[in-house]
């Protein structure tokens, strides 16, 4: 990949793809109906796991650690599901300077 992005040519052509929340594989799914997402984000036995399937299904050699963007919210406090075929849902949206500054105290 590095080699590529200098503009050589390696023997083999690197390439990136997204597997959009492992939808389409189903030992994803099997893992992910054990519990919620944010419990495959926190914890780093199943995003480990997570991670690494398509690397074996698919034999490629490198992989982003899985994990959703709204984990660092999560961790400040913010009190957020997702929802199933909905998406993030929160409890007490944060929505004025003051509720972000409360946060980070």
């Amino acid at each position: 990949m590095v080699r590529a992005l200098r503009g050589d040519r390696p023997e083999i052509t690197p390439v990136w793809f997204m597997r959009q929340a492992g939808r389409s594989l189903p030992e994803y799914r099997a893992l992910r109906a054990t519990g919620t997402m944010l419990d495959a984000c926190l914890s780093p036995e199943l995003a480990s796991e997570i991670t690494m399937q398509p690397v074996r299904r698919h034999g490629v050699d490198a992989a982003v650690f899985f994990s959703d963007i709204i984990v660092p919210l999560h961790l400040v406090g913010v009190e957020v599901e997702i929802a199933a075929g909905r998406g993030p849902v929160f409890r007490n949206p944060v929505r004025t300077a003051g509720e972000i500054a409360a946060l980070v105290r």
